[in-house]
């Protein structure tokens, strides 16, 4: 084990010959393995499938990643990166909003990062939604936490809207998984080229059917 994390830890020279070798080869065995995933799920997959896919031996996988959990990871990255970030900055807009234009804005906002990255990481998108509700085993653990994450901070930015008065007394957990709920099915048509018209104008449309519902009347 000793020995396999000090290979990992090992790149080579950033841009030098050794850097890209690995890079390349890391992209081999992910881009395989997100078709084998996509086809028949983790579960099913081993990592001699996705070795023999890539036409390496198995000992090479081992050189980049420590088991099929650590390539799953891997792959979930962009996500935890980019759509944490956008739900974390549209919860900071929100704790600032002090009317619905500006809640609006915060939420258009993170429509529009979830937008981007669905167009951007296709594949990766699909597999979470394919995932993610999935028993959290040791290969889908960072799906589901992810899953998880992604559902915790979705409360957060409802509370947030709850502090200003801004919606209606629903339970926040009730009124944001609901949402979360929707956001993945619009995903999921999305990537079946169901009849949803232009996905970049999805994010306005959600925002607007959202919060039509859930904001406070004026009185």
């Amino acid at each position: 084990m000793i020995r396999k994390k000090a290979q990992l830890r090992r790149p080579g020279r950033s841009g030098g010959p050794r850097d890209t070798n690995r890079r390349e080869r890391i992209k081999s065995l992910t881009d395989a393995a997100l078709r084998l995933f996509l086809e028949r799920g983790i579960d099913t997959v081993t990592i001699d499938d996705i070795t023999q896919a890539t036409g390496v031996a198995k000992g090479t996988f081992y050189r980049y990643f420590e088991d099929k959990g650590a390539l799953v990871d891997a792959l979930m990255a962009p996500a935890r990166s980019e759509v944490i970030s956008g739900l974390e900055a549209c919860q900071r807009a929100l704790q600032r909003a002090r009317d619905v234009e500006a809640m609006f804005a915060a939420y258009r906002a993170l429509g529009a990062v979830l937008a981007g990255f669905m167009l951007t990481h296709p594949g990766v998108v699909r597999l979470y939604l394919q995932e993610n509700r999935g028993p959290s085993g040791a290969a889908r653990l960072k799906v589901v936490e992810l899953s998880n994450q992604i559902a915790r901070l979705a409360v957060r930015i409802t509370e947030k809207a709850h502090t200003h008065g801004l919606l209606r007394p629903i339970q926040p957990a009730v009124s944001a998984l609901a949402v979360v709920g929707a956001v993945e099915r619009l995903l999921l048509a999305v990537l079946r080229e169901e009849p949803v018209g232009n996905p970049l104008e999805i994010p306005d449309a959600l925002t607007t059917i959202v919060l039509d519902g859930l904001r406070r009347p004026r009185k």
